[in-house]
């Protein structure tokens, strides 16, 4: 989730400060403030009142948005425009009241034309509707990469023969998109689990390990592609390749790496921002603990790419390259191709967009991210998987001795039915369709596990 800018309050003595809340968190304390601040001073006023004359006029008065001083009859009073409408347009301005014999008489201006807010505006929950229409579609797509990697899981793992050091680091980069699909689950159940939740207080310990989580699975998901790429470039570049002890490094870095900048960041937002449930990130010193790593993860891997194709492409154009070799380079740098998109070179496009909030430029680049970034899993999937060549030949293989092995047992039980009906007939022809029936059999078997 993107950070949020620093909100500029206008504080009268205070001065000007530079908060790092949230506006809709940041709104509630002003407000409080400000009522605390009127009603402290209505109080003082009615203890002075005791030891003077009474004059006809409008009492101090706190109307929910502004403190409005005491009048004397007849006086049109000027107060600026509410701190609250300031946080959110950035424009001063000044609204009036009459002192009549009636009472104080309605505000002046409207203060959509003193203050530049509009209070009835319906922006707000078109915005909320946007936002839920797009937790739907990613909702949806990381449902579909979840599946999809859930079998791609089952696929890698059920066939023996799959079973090597490449296709181990693939269910592990899938098992990590899987996590960081559960852990959307989750942090959007406590997120959203009901409109009434105050972001801002009222979360719970148990709800800021979920977040804790949902970083830790995403900062894991970004380090697994960075463990493709260092694999490859391995393959490539180290001669001597000791495929088992680089493995373990592989899962150092996989999954413990993300360990080593979460921990931090969990104690920094406990002490510098502990605001809700840490999902909104207004600290931008804060949130580059974890966006920078991200960042330098996905850098590294494009450069590391971009040296495999080139050396890649160098081996092609050596003329004593065997066949078998510039077939298996020639498939390596097309997939090389096909997946630098794929690991999250986004990111780093997006990284440099305007973060100002409430831009067309950050509404396209959130819908976006999240399209690509929920059905990256499910591509993932069908790239190191589904289309994968020797993954289709081993199902195609175990399909057809799945077909061959039950039309034989069929086909068994019916010799066997036979046999035993032409048993009591001539014990001589039952000798002669056995010993013939099983020869032929033996033959396909040969043939299947030739073919």
């Amino acid at each position: 989730m993107g950070s949020r800018e620093g909100v500029v309050v206008r504080g009268g003595s205070e001065g000007w400060k530079v908060r790092n809340k949230p506006i809709e968190c940041e709104i509630g304390d002003i407000l409080h403030r400000e009522e605390e601040r009127c009603f402290e001073t209505i109080s003082n006023n009615k203890v002075e009142s005791e030891t003077r004359t009474f004059e006809a006029g409008c009492d101090r008065m706190w109307d929910n948005l502004t403190c409005w001083p005491s009048s004397s009859l007849g006086k049109t009073v000027a107060v600026p425009c509410p701190k609250v409408f300031y946080v959110l347009t950035h424009k001063e301005g000044v609204v009036y009241r009459n002192c009549t014999s009636d009472g104080w008489s309605e505000q002046f201006p409207a203060y959509v034309t003193a203050c530049g807010y509009d209070m009835n505006d319906t922006q707000n929950s078109i915005k909320y509707s946007n936002y839920m229409n797009m937790k739907i579609m990613y909702t949806v797509g990381h449902s579909t990469s979840f599946i999809s990697l859930t079998i791609a899981v089952a696929i890698l793992g059920l066939f023996r023969k799959l079973h090597c050091t490449r296709n181990y680091i693939h269910m592990h980069l899938f098992v990590s998109y899987m996590f960081r699909a559960i852990s959307i689950f989750i942090k959007d159940r406590i997120l959203f689990s009901s409109e009434a939740v105050d972001h801002c207080s009222a979360y719970s310990v148990e709800c800021k390990f979920a977040f804790i989580f949902f970083q830790y699975c995403t900062m894991a998901n970004f380090s697994w592609l960075l463990v493709e790429a260092l694999y490859l470039h391995t393959l490539l570049v180290v001669s001597v390749f000791s495929e088992q002890k680089y493995f373990w490094w592989f899962i150092i870095l996989g999954w413990g790496g993300p360990a080593l900048f979460i921990a931090p960041w969990a104690i920094a937002r406990r002490i510098y921002e502990n605001i809700g449930c840490w999902d909104i990130n207004s600290n931008e010193y804060i949130w580059w603990i974890i966006k920078g790593p991200i960042i330098s993860s996905i850098f590294i891997s494009f450069v590391l790419f971009l040296h495999i194709i080139r050396i890649l492409i160098k081996k092609l154009k050596t003329p004593d390259v065997m066949r078998n070799e510039f077939n298996q380079y020639k498939r390596l740098a097309k997939s090389t191709f096909l997946l630098i998109p794929l690991f999250g070179v986004y990111y780093i496009v997006f990284a440099i967009f305007p973060e100002k909030e409430g831009s067309l430029a950050i509404e396209l680049r959130i819908c976006l991210e999240l399209f690509l970034g929920s059905f990256q899993g499910f591509v993932v999937a069908v790239l190191y998987c589904f289309l994968n060549g020797e993954v289709q030949t081993e199902i195609k293989r175990k399909w057809r001795r799945w077909k061959q092995n039950k039309y034989f047992a069929v086909d068994l039980q019916n010799q066997h039915s036979s046999i035993i009906n032409s048993g009591m007939t001539g014990g001589t022809q039952v000798s002669l369709l056995t010993s013939s029936s099983f020869k032929e059999q033996e033959l396909v078997f040969q043939e299947s596990d030739v073919l």
